[in-house]
């Protein structure tokens, strides 16, 4: 009698969006400089299935003021990454991730007296 074993089926592990180094140094960049500047306090990083979003936030226990997100599956039509408000009000969509978080350092930019 010949017995074979086959080996048991691999549960594959659910494939999750995330941000490259190069990218968290360019969003973090920016975070250091609007910490510096005082507007930022306290940042959130979540990895879905779908999306990788980056989450800022003045205080820790508040909504998040705005959400950098990545989603491969835009990367043909509007662009990959976008940066939606507080409100969900989409600010800036696009395909390179240092333009489209140039809407966010025009918040850095301030008449001095």
């Amino acid at each position: 009698m010949n017995m074979q074993s086959f080996p048991a089926p691999q549960a594959k592990a659910p494939e999750t969006v995330v941000f490259h180094r190069v990218e968290l140094g360019i969003i973090m960049g920016l975070y250091g400089r609007m910490v510096a500047a005082g507007e930022w306090r306290d940042y959130g990083i979540s990895s879905l299935k779908d999306a990788a979003i980056f989450s800022v936030f003045r205080r820790t226990a508040e909504h998040p003021l705005y959400r950098i997100e990545k989603r491969p599956k835009l990367r043909n039509r509007q662009g990959q990454y976008c940066v939606i408000s507080m409100d969900g009000q989409i600010l800036k969509r696009g395909h390179d991730l240092k333009t489209v978080l140039r809407v966010l350092e025009r918040k850095l930019i301030r008449a001095v007296e």
